[in-house]
């Protein structure tokens, strides 16, 4: 068991790398060192409260908690937190003098474009994106060529750094980590969040140390097929195809994934899409439930062996796993706890699996301490603490029911109350059925668990005996596919909170802790537990319900628009395929916005024939419906077509029992205190919006909209959101308060002649999504977001 000491100083180093999100992070960590001190000048050794002993795992904290370290463990503890946010500064990764980064072409360029011909080593397994391409990143070596519009600016360079490549698909098949390659393509810069609620992939991407991407066309090939170097990829594959060749799709992947990993195993993304969305998500992650279920058959296979040679075979296995899964921070720590279990066995002894828990987060942050912010490593740790501090309480308070079924309901109970608030903290969504559908799906998640572990095991050593074993789990894994499927068809099968902020999430755990360490809390649970939902659910409530807001996504050409009037939310457009699965569901569900009372499709662009409206791509809105119901649906009547889209559209929202109708030109819609007009045949739909005017102009020349000025048929707006190739006549031509360009650069020469007007000027490439309110006027998201960084 670690001492108390040595507890104190593991939570100041662990509070320290959390204390790096707050400007002096570390300096603020010494300070409650020194509070800690000077509370605790003298060791308080058997003075706490007693707590009365039940044999809980809670026991051995509590413990702890009646010996208060001496002062000056508080003052070591605090001057750790503060080296480690400088050791977590010193470890983050830089882009080096030559990494490949340095060869972008600076923003100002506008939109040239870098061809290069990058050299490298193959250090991932390829994977498939959403974008049916392949994936792998790649170690640069050398760059052969160096082109943008402007000519060639160098050739064969020595350069260093990883690359996030993706090819098209067929040109990645067969790729293995240690190949060397040559890539043809373009480079560009990852980019950060351009929406609230978006991926921040420049983010992502920078923490594994990888600071450009390349676009390949081509790969070139430089070393021979049969060359492959022995790798733990090779026994992955060999796994994979067993399940595979006797499961089939997506059965086999969806077995291999259960017991190596999503990360581990190119699982489909719909999949994997359902599994998370149904709560399900810790069942693909190789965590400490595969790492046990490995132990427990490795222990029960050697039960008849002495202590040496099963703690020999359990080390042998847990290292064999761990190589399988490719060293991710949950297996890690799983393996970690695993082996301090073995480590018990050996001599013994009884091990506290708190402090277990506790000596792996921190042996892990000390080789990697940039997986603080790694949501995989909080939500394995957070399940993991759930299940050491609070299952245990669970099960007691469940002590009239069979043993099993208390079990059944106390560990995805405990899991989720630890890992909650992070969750919503991160996403604003919470799976409804989440907690009853663990319930119902732990034995055939055991089952596919065990057998495919069995059966992996068979396929290393007789590929064929391997299939047949995996044959046997056919049924239990078509039972749980569809179990979950049921569960996702269920109304309301997820619900959008919004994001709740910092201080609702330390309070919240707060409650938690507290419910957990003090006796008299533990008394009040239920009324603990209705002041964390209180937390939540009363400033969504007030905000849902107060809060006035117009939101220009930043998505493409296509103007995307929410309003949030007082709980009623309207959108204008759905833009292009991905927009709604990357750009508006994020946004809503960070909202909290559980459904849209008003959607209004209207063309944006001309048929290159005739002078007709089209709507090119309405997928967009079908990603939407599939997640968040529409109570009205209004669509240019030029798009109701045979269009299998467009009829899909309808037939989604009928389903939904909403209302589908056309909107005619000229026709005006009233969406509580807004209205919206498509103006004549034109692409441009006209809002009044508490007294301003805002103007939608899609592809329609300045000309066009000059003689509708004049013909009164349209007022001049304050706000103006329009293409980039027409800002400059229609802002000089309607002198707007307010002009909103769409995803583009703007010529040197364009931004000196709009220099010239009072026109605030926003471009959503540079500035991300456009907010504005009554009060705070207009805010740029880009801009907003550096500012909370920098306080924060």
């Amino acid at each position: 068991m670690i001492p108390t000491s040595g507890v104190v100083i593991c939570l100041g180093f662990i509070l320290g790398l959390l204390f790096t999100s707050v400007p002096w992070g570390g300096v603020w960590v010494l300070g409650l060192g020194m509070v800690g001190a000077v509370l605790f000048r003298k060791r308080r050794l058997g003075k706490a409260t007693q707590y009365p002993t039940d044999g809980s795992t809670t026991q051995g904290l509590r413990n702890i908690s009646s010996n208060i370290p001496h002062s000056r463990i508080w003052l070591v503890a605090g001057l750790v937190g503060l080296l480690a946010s400088v050791y977590f500064q010193w470890r983050s990764p830089q882009p080096g003098a030559q990494d490949i980064s340095t060869l972008l072409v600076s923003e100002n360029n506008g939109n040239q474009q870098q061809l290069v011909m990058v050299r490298g080593q193959v250090i991932s397994n390829p994977r498939l994106t959403r974008n049916q391409r392949g994936q792998f990143v790649l170690a640069a070596t050398q760059v052969d060529q160096v082109k943008n519009e402007a000519g060639p600016l160098d050739a064969a360079k020595g350069v260093t750094g990883k690359l996030y490549v993706t090819v098209p698909l067929l040109q990645s098949t067969g790729l293995y980590p240690g190949q060397q390659i040559a890539v043809t393509g373009v480079l560009y810069k990852p980019r950060t969040a351009y929406n609230p609620g978006g991926f921040d992939f420049q983010k992502f991407l920078n923490y594994q140390g990888i600071f450009a991407g390349l676009s390949g066309r081509q790969i070139t090939f430089l070393d021979e097929y049969d060359q492959r170097p022995w790798g733990w990829w090779q026994v992955r594959q060999r796994i994979v195809r067993s399940h595979t060749q006797s499961l089939g799709v997506p059965h086999g992947p969806l077995v291999s994934a259960m017991v190596l990993g999503s990360k581990a195993v190119d699982l489909p993304h719909d999949i994997r899409d359902l599994f998370v969305k149904a709560g399900l998500a810790h069942t693909l992650a190789a965590s400490g439930f595969h790492v046990s279920l490995v132990l427990g058959l490795v222990m029960q296979l050697t039960s008849r062996a002495s202590a040496r040679t099963r703690f020999t075979f359990g080390c042998l296995a847990l290292i064999i796993f761990l190589s399988l899964t490719g060293f991710q921070p949950s297996v890690l720590r799983a393996v970690i706890m695993g082996f301090a279990a073995l480590v018990g066995l050996l001599l013994q002894r009884k091990v506290k699996k708190f402090a277990s828990l506790l000596l792996a987060a921190t042996l892990l942050l000390l080789i990697n301490p940039l997986w603080i912010w790694d949501l995989g490593f909080q939500l394995s740790f957070l399940a993991t603490l759930g299940l050491v501090v609070t299952v245990p309480a669970l099960v007691k308070r469940l002590d009239w029911l069979p043993p099993v079924i208390a079990s059944l309901i106390a560990v995805p109970l405990a899991a989720t109350i630890w890992t909650l608030p992070v969750q919503l903290f991160v996403f604003g969504m919470m799976p409804a059925y989440g907690v009853i559908l663990n319930m119902i799906s732990t034995p055939l998640i055991a089952t596919i668990s065990i057998g495919g572990i069995i059966s992996a095991i068979a396929a290393l050593l007789w590929p064929t005996g391997g299939s047949t074993l995996a044959e046997l789990l056919y049924y239990p894994t078509d039972w749980l596919f569809k179990l979950v499927q049921l569960f996702r068809s269920f109304p309301g099968n997820s619900l959008n909170l919004g994001s709740i902020s910092t201080w609702q999430l330390l309070a919240i755990y707060a409650l938690v802790i507290l419910v957990w360490l003090v006796p008299s809390w533990q008394k009040r649970w239920l009324f603990a537990s209705f002041m964390a939902i209180a937390l939540v659910l009363i400033p969504f409530w007030h905000s849902a319900n107060t809060l006035f807001r117009i939101t220009v996504l930043a998505a493409g050409k296509e103007p995307v628009v929410v309003i949030q009037e007082r709980g009623k939310v309207t959108l204008i457009n759905g833009g292009k395929q991905g927009t709604g699965r990357f750009t508006i569901l994020p946004f809503l569900q960070q909202q909290g916005i559980n459904h849209i009372d008003s959607a209004i499709a209207f063309a944006t662009e001309r048929s290159g024939i005739s002078s007709n409206l089209k709507y090119q791509d309405s997928s967009a809105w079908l990603e939407v419906l599939q997640t968040i119901r529409i109570d009205n649906f209004y669509e240019y009547s030029a798009n109701l077509t045979n269009n299998i889209t467009n009829q899909a559209i309808q037939q989604q929202v009928q389903k939904q029992q909403g209302i589908h109708q056309p909107l005619a030109p000229g026709q005006i819609v009233n969406t509580g205190s807004v209205t919206a007009q498509l103006i004549n045949d034109k692409p441009v739909l006209q809002l009044q919006i508490q007294g301003q005017n805002w103007l939608l102009v899609g592809d329609v020349k300045a000309q066009e909209v000059e003689q509708l000025v004049k013909a009164g048929s349209l007022v001049r707006p304050q706000v103006l959101w329009c293409r980039p190739e027409s800002l400059l006549d229609l802002v000089q031509m309607l002198q707007p308060q307010v002009a909103i360009a769409s995803y583009t650069n703007l010529d040197p020469k364009t931004l000196s002649n709009l220099s010239k007007n009072q026109t605030q000027l926003f471009s959503t490439r540079d500035d991300g999504a456009i907010q504005w309110t009554p009060n705070n006027q207009f805010e740029a998201f880009i801009q907003e977001t550096e500012n909370k960084s920098t306080f924060f």
